[in-house]
C-alpha cells in the first residue's frame, strides 16, 4: 500500500536509485555503509516526493532495529513491487477517497442484504441428573471444596491447604482419632 501511494515519478526514479546505490534499513543515511535509504535514492534521482509511510512500511518489513545493509531479497523484493506497481493500473489515480468509500459501503451494504442472518445457535443442556443446590447452599459455610481464583498462586495456596487439610483428616482417622472416638473416650 505504501508503494502504490507513491507517484510514478518516484516509483522510476526509486527504481533508478536502487541500481545505482547501496541501500540500507532502519537510517536515512548510514555514514559507516555509505548507504542510503531507498526515498533519499529516489530524490537523489529526481522523486522529490515526501511520504513518510514508505519509510515506516520499509523498516517494519525489513524489521530494521538499527541501521544496516538491505539483504539481497529485500532489494529485490521492493524492486519487484515498484516494477509490479508501475506496470498495474493504479486505481487510486482516479477518482476521490471519498467515492471509493462510499463504493465500499454500497457494496458491504449489498452483500449485507443478500445473505440472510445467520440464525442464533441455541445447545440443547444435557440432563445430568442434578440438581443446582447454588440457592440452597449459597449461605452455608464452607459447601464448596474450593472456592474459584482469579491468580494462579491464591489458587495454588488454597490447593495446598485443602491438601493438608485432607492429610489431617486421614491421620486422625488412621490413629483412631475422629471426633465419634473423642466421644466415646471422653464419656
Amino acid at each position: 500500500m505504501a508503494i502504490e501511494a507513491l507517484p510514478a515519478h518516484t516509483k522510476e526514479a526509486m527504481l533508478r536509485g536502487i541500481e545505482t546505490n547501496r541501500i540500507i534499513v532502519g537510517a536515512y543515511v548510514d555514514s559507516n555503509s555509505g548507504g542510503i535509504c531507498p526515498m533519499l535514492a529516489a530524490h537523489r534521482n529526481g522523486g522529490r516526493t515526501c511520504v513518510a509511510s514508505f519509510a515506516r512500511a520499509w523498516d517494519s518489513y525489513t524489521g530494521a532495529k538499527r541501521p544496516r545493509r538491505a539483504t539481497r531479497r529485500e532489494v529485490n523484493t521492493l524492486k519487484g513491487l515498484l516494477e509490479a506497481s508501475l506496470g498495474a493500473p493504479n486505481d487510486l489515480a482516479f477518482g476521490s477517497l471519498a467515492e471509493a468509500a462510499a463504493q465500499i459501503r454500497a457494496e458491504r451494504e449489498q452483500f449485507r442484504c443478500a445473505s440472510p442472518a445467520p440464525a442464533p445457535v441455541t445447545r440443547e443442556r444435557r440432563d445430568t441428573g442434578e440438581r443446582n443446590r447454588t440457592q440452597e447452599l449459597r449461605l452455608r459455610r464452607d459447601w464448596a471444596w474450593l472456592r474459584p481464583t482469579k491468580r494462579l498462586d491464591e489458587y495454588k495456596d488454597l490447593l495446598a491447604a485443602a491438601e493438608e487439610q485432607l492429610s489431617e483428616q486421614r491421620a486422625a482417622e488412621i490413629l483412631g482419632d475422629t471426633p465419634a472416638v473423642r466421644a466415646l473416650t471422653n464419656a
